[in-house]
């Protein structure tokens, strides 16, 4: 019997590329496009701008935990204008439903036309009940009532929803039209308003002149629903979504309460083929998580986490998770995280590396390829080196993206107003300043990472005894390639800037990125490193002695088992940084509480708002003054997405973008502050308004909370893990690749039994010892199964407790029958 269930849901995506797009019509022809994530109509995403081109190339990754239920994941695609607002040229459009047809592939999505009509969100509450009216003649009359109670979830138009509704009695010779009074300033309006329409007619009405109705006939019948924003704009009203009933809902009870999903209107409207607008082409994986209680993994979980002491590690459960999946990262990102929690991290990708160290044949090819090792070595030096790029990449970054400085050394690519020499020596200076900080920050980098490298370091040179150079080139490869040129070339997938930088300054972290990671390697052809002769010619000015002494210092401190972390440092780490809406504080007597855009910014010291970047801080709260971090209840200000931060005098009232970009601040500002000694216990979920809090109706200001604080988050910022989440999704994996798994297992008996080489179809399977690794298997099977019953079992509860036309599964979607199958199905990508 389950106690709790946790689900979490996670999205990752690769937005690929567009292609066909229409032209501009005009003489150039060609567009400025970029593409945006949506949850609904709510942007999560934004890619950056691809200039002059109809057949754009993104190539970005995506990925989030989804904070609230949606219905289709969206992706739009726009051109930009400079003058006037930018113009949606198509999107696509894919049900909750449907995101798990097709894991992991790259899909081409013919671009469907975009109108007011097609974009809905939202639902609506109503009731529906017919009765027996005797008129004054005697005639029996029957008249329907219609009660519209609320919306939830109405999309926000041009930055305001005032919603109505609109009920309409439709029937074979009848429309009648009734309409509910207008809510300001809300997409959660609470109507509930009764409309009465009749519904057989007496005898003596008469609508036509040439026969009489006696009667209608009410399975023919049905009730509409519309739901409109209203506006002063010329273009009247605007439409955002409509339910339409049949009245054979009715049944004998002559009653009917339920909600129902808002729809798109069908408006007869002329279709536009598919390939007239272009396509887009997409990677999506979509995950459910259902996370039993921790008992429930125990037996999986100690069967992973003994990995590292497996002897050959090749036979381990960590290691079969790598050769079964498709890809190493979907084994990789689960495994990191997993041994991370656990503090078992550095064991296991020692065992793991050295294991691939002495397969390899070629000092030169060592950890040059997408193994599993590899995978699980960025992954860890993602989670694990955040604060280590913050500190030692973000103020340069910073400088290059504020500063615009031309840096272009591509004669072909070089503007007429723009000078060579100038260009060269401006990226002569960004690379020996970046390269610089870059070979000073030895003691900052994280401990975890250098004992992971000293392994690396150990194994290489001892494979390779002869090569004096591997023992470095063994770290740098990870360190330089895979860890600083990466963060230089896409500074915002590694949060170091809240945004794509501009094309011109996204073309000199390019050229700098490729100039960092050859200085970093070390290899012995410096110009066989570039393909272009331009870049072979500007890298001249780095050949002298002192740039691979200085990388071979810096290599030596950060892999040396004596290494000690600095863990005070002075210098304040910036966590995350933005616009955002705050409501003023009052703190003048008669001061107007008004809502600000704001610059805010948050490090390990203090949370400070700016009116605008680079100003000086208008407020600054010590991270030991924050006593919780929660949402705030969208009833306070009729706004989405607020979140508050409470201090000992009063609550800062905050509105994020979106709902992501909300979870985000919630998430580290919870666990920047979680260990801090007055924290609170509980909280008021709703503001305090008018003399009273919203939420309890207590008119003290100082009232105590209403409601328990969320909790139980580590202190920890980077490594914020749930140990039985990430045992949920690798068995997840094990269960999607069960085939294979077994094709595993008759491996091993085949090579058990048969002498001379293995078959063919076993050749992908790294199997060093057949009868460990088949008990392993075999183990892994068992535990897989077990927990695949406890999933089937939940599944069956769910479904006899699901009501369809409730709030919380409302009437216009697939059934659970069709969709509670998909929900296992689960790989993870980020």
């Amino acid at each position: 019997m389950l106690h709790f269930l946790i689900i979490n849901i996670f999205f990752s995506n690769l937005i690929g590329e567009a292609k066909n797009l229409p032209p501009y019509p005009g003489p150039n022809k060609m567009r400025d496009c970029y593409c945006t994530v949506n949850l609904d109509q709510e942007e999560v995403f934004r890619t950056k701008i691809i200039e002059k081109s109809l057949c754009p190339f993104y190539g970005e990754d995506f990925y989030c935990e989804i904070p609230r239920t949606f219905r289709h994941l969206s992706f739009y695609i726009f051109d930009r204008d400079v003058f006037r607002r930018d113009s949606i040229i198509g999107k696509v459009a894919i049900k909750k439903e449907n995101l798990q047809s097709k894991p992991g592939q790259d899909t081409w999505f013919p671009l469907q036309h975009v109108d007011a009509d097609s974009e809905v969100q939202g639902k609506v509450h109503l009731e529906l009940r017919l009765s027996e009216v005797i008129t004054d003649n005697g005639n029996i009359c029957h008249k329907l009532a219609a009660r519209v109670l609320e919306c939830q979830g109405l999309p926000i138009v041009n930055g305001q929803c005032d919603p109505y509704a609109t009920v309409t009695l439709l029937g074979p010779s009848r429309s009648d039209v009734k309409k509910t009074k207008m809510k300001k300033k809300t997409n959660n309006p609470q109507f509930d308003e009764v409309f009465y329409f009749e519904i057989t007619r007496p005898l003596s009405y008469t609508r036509r002149s040439h026969f009489d109705v006696e009667e209608e006939d009410v399975d023919k019948m049905a009730l509409r629903i519309d739901l409109w924003n209203g506006s002063n704009l010329k273009f009247g009203d605007e439409f955002l979504g409509e339910v339409k009933i049949s009245l054979k809902v009715l049944g004998q009870s002559g009653v009917h309460d339920a909600w129902y999903f808002l729809q798109p209107r069908d408006n007869g409207s002329k279709s536009i083929k598919p390939d007239d607008l272009g396509s887009l082409r997409l990677n999506i994986v979509y995950t459910e998580d259902h996370v039993f209680p921790t008992e429930y993994y125990q037996p999986l979980r100690d069967l992973l986490l003994k990995s590292a002491d497996v002897e050959p590690v090749s036979a381990s459960a960590a290691h079969v998770l790598g050769e079964i999946c498709r890809e190493k990262q979907e084994a990789a990102v689960p495994l990191v995280r997993l041994f991370l929690h656990y503090g078992k991290i550095v064991p296991f990708l020692s065992a793991i590396a050295n294991a691939e160290v002495n397969r390899t044949l070629d000092p030169n090819t060592i950890f040059r390829g997408n193994s599993l090792t590899s995978k699980c070595i960025d992954e860890t030096m993602k989670l694990a080196g955040m604060h280590y790029l913050q500190v030692t990449l973000k103020p340069i970054i910073d400088e290059i993206c504020d500063d615009h400085k031309p840096c272009e050394i591509d004669p072909v690519k070089l503007k007429e107003s723009e000078n060579f020499d100038t260009n060269k020596e401006n990226l002569r200076q960004y690379v020996d300043r970046i390269f610089t900080v870059i070979t000073k920050s030895g003691v900052s980098c994280p401990t975890v990472m250098c004992d992971i490298f000293f392994s690396l370091r150990e194994s290489a040179a001892k494979r390779f005894q002869v090569d004096q150079d591997v023992r470095y080139t063994a770290v740098s490869s990870f360190i330089f390639l895979r860890f600083f040129a990466p963060a230089i070339l896409s500074p915002n997938l590694f949060h170091l800037r809240p945004h794509h930088p501009d094309p011109q300054t996204s073309r000199t972290l390019t050229l700098i990125s490729k100039t960092i990671q050859t200085l970093g390697s070390l290899s012995k052809s410096k110009s066989a490193s570039f393909k272009e002769s331009f870049m072979a010619s500007f890298y001249d000015n780095f050949n002298e002695q002192k740039y691979a002494d200085s990388v071979k210092n810096f290599l030596d401190l950060i892999s040396s088992s004596g290494r000690r972390d600095h863990k005070s440092i002075e210098t304040p780490i910036m966590l995350k940084e933005g616009f955002m809406i705050k409501r003023a504080q009052g703190r003048k007597r008669f001061g107007m509480k008004n809502f600000k855009r704001r610059w805010f910014r948050l490090t390990n010291h203090e949370f400070t708002y700016h009116r605008s970047k680079g100003d000086s801080p208008l407020c600054s709260i010590p991270i030991e003054n924050i006593l919780a971090v929660e949402k705030l209840e969208e009833e306070s200000f009729r706004m989405k997405n607020m979140f508050q931060v409470i201090q000992p005098e009063r609550a800062l009232y905050i509105q994020a973008n979106n709902c992501v970009e909300a979870r985000d601040w919630i998430d580290i500002l919870t666990k920047v502050s979680q260990c801090n000694k007055k924290r609170l216990s509980t909280y008021h979920p709703s503001a305090y308004l008018n003399g009273h809090w919203l939420c309890c109706r207590a008119s003290s200001e100082i009232a105590q909370g209403c409601t328990p604080c969320t909790g139980g988050l580590p202190a920890n910022i980077q490594l914020d893990i749930d140990g039985d989440r990430e045992t949920e999704r690798i068995y997840s994996l094990f269960n999607t690749y069960i085939s294979k798994l077994e094709k595993m297992m008759e491996a091993c008996g085949s090579k058990s039994v048969y002498d001379g080489p293995e078959q063919e179809e076993y050749s992908s399977f790294v199997i060093d010892d057949p009868q460990e690794t088949y008990k392993t298997l075999k183990l892994i099977a068992e535990r897989v199964h077990i927990l695949e019953q406890e999933h089937a079992q939940y599944k069956r509860d769910k479904f006899k407790k699901t009501k369809y036309g409730s709030q919380t599964h409302p009437n216009g979607v697939l059934s659970l029958v069709a969709y509670e199958p998909l929900l296992h199905e689960t790989s993870f990508v980020p």
